[in-house]
């Protein structure tokens, strides 16, 4: 696996990302286009309706099947961090820190890390721009 930095640090997964995404649109699209047939020929009506709200049902799911699994790793990461501050300084993380900002952090290896959160309290670093100030990176390879 290459090292990871700023630049290629965000996963895709194309399967998901592209192709179940643009197959589920399409179908959505496509449904929404046959129940306008359907009521334009007055015939299957019904039918067609069923399938719209399918075709829509699956498009909150394939949405909420991957909120919910960032919300879980965005969970494990306050919960790592804070431990990794709490070992390196016996206190846990500011509590004016956004998960936002924690997930930041998380990049930045052990001899930048207390410098670099406390920046972004006292300067509301955004996690892009926490990002981007971490100079020596710490990859994190078993993201969702």
């Amino acid at each position: 696996m290459n090292q990871q930095n700023f630049s290629n640090h965000q996963r895709w997964v194309p399967m998901y990302h592209f192709v179940s995404s643009l197959l589920i649109y399409a179908s959505f699209i496509g449904s929404l286009v046959n129940l306008y047939k359907s009521f334009s020929s007055g015939a299957g009506v019904y039918s067609a309706s069923l399938i719209v709200v399918l075709a829509f049902s699956l498009v909150w799911v394939h949405y909420y099947a991957r909120a919910f699994a960032l919300k879980a790793q965005d969970r494990a990461i306050r919960a790592e961090e804070n431990l990794r501050h709490f070992v390196m300084n016996s206190k846990l993380l500011d509590p004016k820190l956004t998960v936002r900002q924690i997930i930041g952090l998380r990049f930045a290896s052990d001899g930048e890390f207390l410098e670099l959160e406390k920046r972004a309290v006292v300067e509301n670093l955004s996690e892009g721009a926490i990002k981007k100030a971490i100079k020596n990176w710490r990859g994190d390879y078993y993201r969702a």
